[in-house]
């Protein structure tokens, strides 16, 4: 079934729109829930916390044309606030990580002209993505939208991982470059 005719049954209010999109993305968002969580019971509940999610927020959203990076950015936020759950009393020492790798690129969150400029810094992002060439774009992604480790990159784009490392280095300081460049203080 197309996404097309799976978003008008969700704003047809059509129960089926719910295993139509189990059948359409299901592996693919617990496969996104399962490499941020790392359990599969808890990926799976994120999946189902998907679609529910998705049933309550279509309408007045109508993903027509970009459904599963919908449903995607909710299982991601879903089981990202799964992990922060899970692990308030330690911190998650992959997703702190991460977080530092990334802060040395962007601007702070705190500062009230970056949460007013939000919009502009997504499209500043999506620019410079596509600046990128499609190993290097496919690796950044890999690492800091699906929160793959290293070696999963490494593994799936059969690249040593001193390689991966590298070209996630130079990605983020090419980032912070052109971030930069488009008038951001970092």
């Amino acid at each position: 079934m197309e996404d097309r005719e799976i978003v008008e049954l969700y704003l047809a209010r059509d129960e089926r729109a719910i295993r139509h999109t189990a059948q359409a993305f299901g592996s693919r968002l617990r496969a996104l829930a399962y490499g941020i969580v790392q359990d599969r019971q808890t990926a799976e509940e994120c999946e189902s916390d998907t679609y529910l999610e998705a049933w309550n927020s279509i309408p007045p959203h109508e993903p027509r044309d970009y459904l599963y990076p919908f449903l995607a950015r909710i299982t991601r936020h879903i089981s990202l606030n799964r992990c922060r759950q899970r692990s308030r009393l330690k911190r998650s020492a992959f997703l702190c990580a991460l977080s530092t790798e990334l802060e040395q690129c962007l601007p702070a969150p705190d500062d009230l002209s970056c949460r007013l400029d939000d919009l502009a810094l997504r499209e500043a992002i999506n620019g410079f993505l596509g600046t990128l060439s499609p190993e290097k774009r496919n690796i950044f992604l890999r690492r800091y939208w699906y929160l793959d480790s290293i070696a999963d990159i490494s593994r799936r784009f059969a690249l040593s991982q001193s390689k991966v490392k590298t070209t996630l280095f130079r990605s983020r300081n090419q980032l912070r470059a052109y971030l930069e460049k488009e008038g951001y203080t970092l």
